[in-house]
């Protein structure tokens, strides 16, 4: 999705320029919104006769994803409206690979019942003098994190994570994102190791933006019925690590 991506990062420049914080305007308003949506109880859970899992609720999940206290040398903010797009705005050429996609778009895979969203940007570390044009600039290719957490009815975290695993494969290759009336080319997906969670994936994700590429981070960690995502890009265009500090303290206090 260009116009996501593009937005993404003009988003990572005035965040920089401007206190370090996102670039919406407008007052502070929770995004952990409850969608309604719940899946229906998994034929796995009857037939083992274990209770479905029971999704959490959107207040519940705002009170467990990353804020301010926990990420010492980031500037914590919630999400705005503006952030956040719906399910059916994104699609993939591949439909193995629309997980991948979501995750790369502030969204959770599959159908979670409620969810909660945070950016994370890493603050440049400076010697307390005023900022220079170097420092301005090193300040625009911060890394900035989408932190998404979404719950899940039953067994549908387990299942949202099998079809993040199974894209992982399935478009390793690449593939295009289709969103904003615009198409854009992903032209690599390559798996990193990551730990989280009960069971954990990431990625290097390769973009063609105008034919130069544009290089982020996804990650996704499962922690019972909940599900941490993490995409991390770089007005720079390129993200060199997994943003290790804002994966710990999310799993920190999902437990």
């Amino acid at each position: 999705m260009r116009t996501s991506i593009r937005s993404a990062a003009v988003a990572a420049t005035a965040v920089s320029l401007a206190l370090l914080v996102t670039a919406c305007g407008g007052g502070e308003k929770d995004d952990a919104k409850d969608t309604g949506k719940t899946a229906a109880p998994s034929a796995t859970a009857s037939a083992t006769g274990a209770p479905p899992a029971k999704a959490l609720s959107a207040a519940e999940l705002d009170k467990l994803v990353v804020e301010q206290a926990d990420l010492p040398g980031h500037q914590v903010q919630k999400a705005k409206p503006a952030d956040l797009v719906t399910s059916d705005a994104v699609s993939t050429d591949k439909p193995s690979c629309k997980p991948i996609a979501d995750g790369m778009s502030f969204l959770s895979a599959g159908t979670p019942a409620a969810s909660a969203h945070r950016k994370a940007i890493e603050v440049p570390k400076t010697d307390g003098a005023s900022a220079s044009p170097e420092d301005a600039l090193g300040a625009l290719a911060a890394p900035v994190t989408s932190v998404t957490l979404g719950s899940y009815e039953g067994q549908g975290a387990q299942e949202a994570f099998a079809s993040l695993r199974t894209a992982g494969t399935d478009c390793a290759g690449g593939f295009t994102l289709i969103g904003g009336g615009e198409k854009t080319k992903i032209t690599k997906v390559a798996p990193e190791t990551v730990a989280a969670g009960d069971e954990a994936l990431a990625w290097t994700v390769t973009t063609d933006m105008d034919g130069e590429p544009f290089v982020t981070k996804l990650v996704v960690f499962r922690a019972g019925n909940t599900l941490a995502s993490f995409s991390t890009l770089s007005f720079g265009g390129e993200v060199k690590t997994l943003p290790k500090a804002v994966i710990d303290a999310q799993a920190a206090k999902l437990g």
